[in-house]
């Protein structure tokens, strides 16, 4: 540090471990330490690009932007993308990103690439578990859909004390890999879907569909259409092809505006939905098979 020159990641890492811990030099706790970062560099990674990419995947794993990352750290944005393109920031820079990210900079040092398979349904006792609490059922369609905690508090009304014993649901269920006070891991796929008639899409036919049928479509950008016919098998997969784009489309559109404030995106709804279905009311007036009009001589 002479000259006033600031140490890289890299040079402060051992004494950054040692700090964050409170740990002598001669403890086993910084030896294996530094045997870890040995390890590393036999690799071909050093411990900085470790680190740079481990923050990284972090910030995208919880849907934090550099521009929301430069919020909290009270810098611009452009500071922010240089410090992470170079590297060279300094110490305390460092933790302060590891207390946005609610890790330590052992975790970041240990952090490895997520090679398993991100969960792309859940089992149905998992889904039984969610649709047991309401504000379970909230949190984890949010965290899903990429909400960050900043914008699930600022837009939900929960205690410090319910969201901590919420996330530590959503982390028995395996749902999220959460470490306290504010470390969020969504585990699952970019492809997630609720199971196909398990507990939650019950709990969505009898408590979310006639509510939002209730509601008159009169507000602005509302639309909806009902429409009707009969189609031949070569229409109605042409049909069911145009559902998919549209259900694509909307699900891409989501997660990409994921990444703008929660001050500039709105909730909003689509149900799609095609089957081979007729009104009760009107089919009692079918004529039967082998029947006449006007009835039999």
């Amino acid at each position: 540090m002479r000259g006033g020159r600031r140490p890289e990641v890299s040079s402060l890492l051992n004494w950054a471990a040692l700090r964050k811990f409170g740990c002598g030099p001669d403890s086993r706790r910084s030896c294996q330490y530094r045997w870890v970062i040995r390890a590393r560099k036999l690799q071909g990674m050093s411990t900085a690009t470790t680190i740079i990419e481990a923050i990284k995947r972090r910030l995208r794993a919880q849907g934090i932007t550099y521009q929301a990352l430069a919020r909290r750290l009270k810098v611009s944005e452009p500071t922010v993308k240089r410090d992470l393109a170079r590297g060279d920031f300094s110490l305390s820079r460092l933790e302060e990103i590891c207390n946005v990210l609610g890790v330590t900079i052992a975790d970041l040092a240990n952090d490895e690439p997520a090679r398993q398979l991100r969960i792309t349904q859940l089992t149905n006792e998992q889904e039984r578990a969610l649709t047991a609490d309401p504000k379970l059922v909230l949190l984890a369609y949010l965290l899903v859909n990429r909400w960050t905690l900043d914008d699930i508090i600022d837009a939900i009304d929960l205690s410090e004390n319910d969201l901590v014993r919420l996330l530590l649901c959503l982390d028995e269920l395996g749902v999220v890999r959460f470490r306290p006070p504010r470390g969020v891991q969504i585990l699952t796929a970019r492809n997630f879907a609720w199971r196909k008639d398990g507990p939650l899409h019950e709990f969505f036919l009898q408590r979310v569909v006639p509510e939002y049928f209730r509601m008159r479509f009169d507000g602005a950008g509302d639309e909806f259409y009902f429409v009707a016919g009969s189609l031949s098998q070569a229409s109605l997969a042409r049909f069911k092809s145009a559902l998919n784009r549209i259900t694509a489309e909307f699900e891409e559109l989501a997660r990409q505006d994921a990444r703008l404030p929660g001050a500039q995106r709105q909730g909003c709804t689509a149900i799609l939905a095609l089957r081979d279905w007729q009104f009760s009311e009107f089919t009692r007036f079918r004529r039967k098979r082998g029947a006449r009009a006007g009835g039999a001589d």
